[in-house]
């Protein structure tokens, strides 16, 4: 196992206090020049339905039919805002064609935490489920902004309507949309190493 030390003061965790939880994120190195704070909230139940329960909060007073995020790591938040709002119903937008998918709407993305280009798949009934619809897109962290960019993209080609787009945090100041505002819970920082 490599041992590393942080480029600027030796520090290993980045402190995050989130809708007054606090949780130690490790600050991971993405490539040879960043470094981020590693948000998951896959597994902890705790901090998923506060985020969940904030994301509701801030979301309930607009209209809208359906929740849509990318798979995984968002799953288990869209599952659970969609519960907290009384919907019955949300979309996940798939990594992958799987054998079972009737007619798949595919587009390319690209992420600063995920090595080379990805899909994400809308699989045929669920792009008639959101066909002209209103909807949120909701994903867990928005950095440069490609994972939603492709959600929007896959949900452009069935004429659904986004309406808002949230995630439980930004990182860093790439997405930087007027035009597309986030509602989020807070900002993690990028850290870049400079030559």
């Amino acid at each position: 196992m490599e041992k590393w030390t942080w480029p600027y003061t030796g520090q290993k965790y980045y402190d995050l206090e989130i809708s007054g939880l606090k949780r130690r994120l490790p600050l991971v190195k993405v490539n040879d020049k960043l470094w981020i704070a590693s948000f998951v909230m896959l597994g902890d139940v705790q901090l998923l339905n506060v985020v969940a329960g904030a994301l509701a909060s801030r979301l309930a007073g607009i209209e809208f039919d359906y929740l849509v995020g990318p798979e995984a790591k968002v799953v288990p938040l869209l599952h659970t805002t969609a519960t907290l709002l009384g919907h019955r119903r949300y979309v996940v937008c798939r990594k992958g064609v799987k054998a079972y998918m009737q007619d798949p709407i595919v587009v390319e993305v690209e992420s600063i935490t995920t090595a080379g280009k990805q899909r994400l798949v809308l699989d045929g009934p669920d792009a008639e489920l959101v066909r002209g619809r209103r909807v949120v897109i909701l994903d867990d962290v928005v950095s440069t902004g490609g994972s939603l960019n492709a959600v929007e993209a896959l949900l452009a080609r069935v004429d659904a309507r986004v309406v808002a787009r949230a995630a439980a945090l930004q990182e860093g100041d790439f997405f930087q949309d007027p035009e597309r505002p986030l509602i989020t819970l807070g900002r993690l920082p990028v850290f870049v190493v400079e030559d």
